[in-house]
């Protein structure tokens, strides 16, 4: 189905070294795209890299850390003289180096996750960005958290930065519609990844959630990257601005 082909498009995916970030490299490749993954530890992106490759893909792997402007202008530059295009930002890399009460983070806690999880995201966008307005669009995606829609007991600071990612993905679509890009979020809820293990692999943690679960189970990977798909495919070149939710019905079933 054309709708959902992604063949002669670019995608960059940050944080792609595994988990979901990962799930929706393979699946561009997949769906015709040419990958660029991108992580701070570049063994470990080079890793997906070759496997698409090996899987008759398209891949360029990256080392770059969200953290630092130089590292995203780079990439964004990298990504066109590699493959002469960029087509499609997934903001995927994200940290939570706070678990717990709110008030118990401090501040450095603070400033490295505001840093990481908001400005990051801000940074990929800004190096990606005047290049799709030139090229005549494109499409970002910003993956966020059921955390930033609702209250979750734990991850009060993650759910603040998410929230704020949230109204910078609205903000984004506001102002960058009129060159054709879309910009939308998605919110996973409880993802079987190693970076929310403590949810899942935690019985006291996995109990009360699966109990609340509508769908009486914790999410894939790879279903979280069949939203993606769609999100960066034609099949939704009129939809911007949205979060969409890849929860198993957490919200609905937490109360929010």
């Amino acid at each position: 189905m054309d709708e959902f082909s992604l063949k002669g498009k670019v995608a960059v995916i940050t944080g792609a070294s595994r988990g979901i970030g990962r799930a929706i490299a393979e699946l561009y490749a997949q769906a015709g795209a040419k990958v660029v993954v991108s992580s701070r530890k570049l063994p470990n992106v080079q890793e997906v890299a070759d496997g698409i490759q090996a899987a008759g893909g398209q891949a360029l792997a990256l080392q770059a850390h969200i953290g630092r402007t130089e590292d995203m202008q780079g990439m964004a530059t990298q990504t066109v003289e590699h493959f002469g295009r960029l087509d499609i930002l997934v903001n995927n890399a994200a940290i939570s180096p706070h678990f717990g009460p709110l008030l118990a983070a401090d501040e450095g806690q603070w400033d490295k996750i505001m840093d990481t999880n908001v400005k990051g995201v801000f940074r990929a966008c800004q190096a990606a960005a005047p290049g799709m307005q030139a090229q005549g669009g494109g499409k970002i995606i910003n993956i966020i958290s059921v955390s930033g829609l609702q209250p979750t007991p734990g991850l009060g600071l993650y759910g603040v930065t998410k929230a704020a990612v949230l109204m910078l993905t609205k903000v984004l679509a506001l102002e960058l519609g009129g060159a054709h890009i879309q910009v939308n979020a998605i919110a996973p809820g409880v993802i079987k990844t190693r970076f929310s293990q403590v949810l899942w692999d935690t019985p006291q943690i996995s109990e009360h959630i699966l109990g609340r679960l509508p769908l009486g189970r914790f999410g894939e990977a790879a279903e979280v990257a069949q939203m993606a798909l769609f999100l960066a495919a034609p099949a939704s070149d009129y939809v911007t601005g949205s979060v969409f939710q890849v929860d198993g019905g957490m919200s609905i079933g937490f109360g929010g």
